[in-house]
C-alpha cells in the first residue's frame, strides 16, 4: 500500500491484528520493510500472529519517493511516521526499530510521548567519538544512487542535509537530557559493531529509567528472543 502526502510516497504493509507496532527497519539510509527478511529475526513473521504489524519503508528507499532538501533531517522522518500513524488513525502503537529505527523510534517518542505504549530499539546506531565517517560514507552510497534522478539538488543540499543526520552526537536526533527523562518503556536489543556500538545500548540502558538490556538476541532459537520481545510488548499493551 501507498500513502501519498505533500509530494511524498510512502510504501507500507500491514500484517495481523491486534494493538498496532510500527516497524522501522535495518539498512541506514535505505531502510525498507525488505530488509527484514534477512535481519537475525523478522518481526513481522514473529510478531503479527499477537499484533498489528506496520512495516514502511522510509523516504527514498525501497518503493518510498520523496524530494529532497537542505532542511531535511531527524524530524522530516518524525512527521513522515507520525502522518503514516494518522493516515491509518492510530493513537497510540507500539515500535520497533532496528538500526536507524533506534533513533526514529525516539525521535517519535520525543515529539508524542503519549502516543508511543513501549519501544524496542535493536542495536541502534551512535556515534560513540570514532564512527561518524562510516555514517557520512554509507549516506554518500545511498545519495550518489540518487542525483542522477534529482539533478535540480545541489551539492549543498546534500551535506547539508548529511551533517543534519550524521553530524550530531549520541543519537543524532535526541539528546542524553531527553532519554534520561524517558518514561517510555524500552527493550535494548545490544549492539556489538562500530554501526551499532556497544557502548550506545549500555549508555542508553543507564539513562533511560524504565529500559532493559538484553546481551543476547542474535540467535532467536537458542537466546528466545522472540518470546522476550512478545512478553514485553504484551506486558506494555494498553
Amino acid at each position: 500500500m501507498v500513502f501519498e502526502r505533500d509530494g511524498v510516497s510512502l510504501y507500507y504493509e500491514i500484517h495481523g491484528d491486534g494493538f498496532p507496532i510500527l516497524l522501522f527497519a535495518p539498512g541506514g539510509m535505505r531502510s525498507a520493510a525488505s530488509f527484514w527478511r534477512g535481519a537475525e529475526w523478522d518481526p513481522i513473521k514473529a510478531l503479527s500472529p499477537h499484533f498489528k504489524v506496520i512495516a514502511m519503508d522510509q523516504r527514498n528507499a525501497g518503493q518510498s519517493r520523496a524530494p529532497v532538501s537542505a532542511s531535511d533531517g531527524w524530524d522530516t522522518y518524525t512527521a513522515d511516521h507520525l502522518a503514516l500513524l494518522d493516515h491509518l488513525g492510530i493513537d497510540r502503537t507500539h515500535l520497533l526499530g532496528g538500526c536507524i529505527g533506534g533513533p526514529y523510534c525516539l525521535g517519535v517518542i520525543e515529539r508524542t510521548p503519549d502516543r508511543v505504549a513501549s519501544a524496542v530499539l535493536q542495536q541502534s546506531i551512535g556515534n560513540d567519538g570514532s564512527n561518524r565517517e562510516l555514517f557520512f560514507e554509507m549516506f554518500d552510497l545511498w545519495a550518489n544512487d540518487l542525483k542522477t534522478s534529482m539533478p535540480s539538488v545541489s551539492q549543498d543540499a546534500w551535506l547539508n542535509f548529511r551533517a543534519n543526520m550524521f553530524d550530531q552526537p549520541f543519537l543524532y536526533n535526541v539528546s542524553r537530557d531527553f532519554v534520561a527523562g524517558c518514561e517510555t518503556p524500552l527493550l535494548l536489543l545490544m549492539g556489538s559493531d562500530p554501526y551499532h556500538p556497544e557502548s550506545i545500548s549500555r549508555e542508553i540502558a543507564d539513562l533511560a529509567p524504565n529500559a532493559r538490556l538484553v546481551e543476547r538476541w542474535k540467535d532467536p532459537a537458542t537466546d528466545g528472543t522472540v518470546d522476550t520481545v512478545v512478553e514485553f510488548l504484551k506486558a506494555h499493551t494498553p
